[in-house]
């Protein structure tokens, strides 16, 4: 049996343990491609909403999806609405809110069950309390998930993470605990990124194909081990720690010129 993805390029690894460069040339027609948004296509900005997507990074999705043959989607923990207006005019298959829902390639919208109605207004007024506390404090509201980020109080982050654990648990109704670079999120429970990889690949033109996911943070370690067991390729992007991926890049930068080679390369 031939080797996975992972185990080819985990014999390659260095001495130090680093994980290696994800290969230059792919044979695009046999992988499916999945994309994190935040610190893997853009970087990040201080604000949530002050994230633009460049026209070159649009007119090299367009290139992707055709290269691809369609088989790509953006995984990511904003909302597919956001998706949408960021990416404008490109409509690109998506899943939103950690997998909570999603956009199939023939643009059908569906999502899980959502938390309830209770357990949202009870998290959002405690949030909302909680990021009073400081200017430095911003609450994300992403109507069936809530975003606490302090990337502009970075001295917060022990007192934040434990507040929202004690909000977590106190609620403990359909929600559960994200952390991302920053940021600390009570998300739908039950769903992932790994979750609307799976759901994708189980449909056209992903469905045969190898998983191909690029991400940056805690949130998309499930989705690496997803990946990693369906024999695809996981790439991360400047990991602050241990990860399951097995290949790494170094920063947004260099995962927009590795998808463009990708894209100008033999299919």
């Amino acid at each position: 049996m031939p080797l996975s993805l992972r185990q080819e390029f985990a014999t390659h690894s260095s001495p130090s343990g680093v994980s290696p460069a994800p290969p230059t040339a792919l044979a695009l027609d046999a992988h499916a491609l999945f994309l994190d948004l935040d610190g893997t296509l853009l970087d990040y900005a201080p604000q949530p909403g002050a994230v633009t997507a460049d026209a070159p990074l649009l007119g090299l999705l367009e290139t992707l999806s055709r290269r691809f043959g369609g088989a790509i989607a953006l995984v990511s923990g904003r909302n597919i609405d956001t998706l949408d207006q960021l990416f404008t005019p490109l409509r690109l298959p998506a899943s939103g809110l950690h997998g909570f829902e999603r956009r199939d390639a023939r643009g059908v919208r569906s999502q899980h069950a959502p938390p309830s109605p209770q357990a949202l207004g009870s998290a959002r007024r405690l949030l909302g309390e909680l990021a009073q506390k400081d200017p430095g404090l911003r609450l994300e509201d992403k109507r069936f998930a809530l975003a606490l980020h302090y990337r502009q109080a970075p001295q917060l982050e022990a007192m934040v993470v434990d507040a929202v654990r004690a909000i977590a648990a106190q609620i403990d109704d359909g929600l559960e605990l994200v952390f991302g670079p920053k940021v600390v999120e009570l998300s739908p429970r039950g769903v992932s990124k790994a979750s609307a990889i799976a759901e994708f690949m189980q449909e056209s033109p992903f469905a045969g194909r190898r998983p191909l996911f690029v991400g940056d943070d805690a949130g998309d370690e499930p989705a690496f081990e997803w990946v990693n067991g369906a024999g695809g390729l996981s790439v991360v992007v400047s990991p602050a720690g241990p990860t399951a991926a097995a290949t790494r890049l170094r920063s947004v930068r260099e995962v927009r010129t590795w998808l463009a080679g990708l894209a100008g390369g033999a299919s």
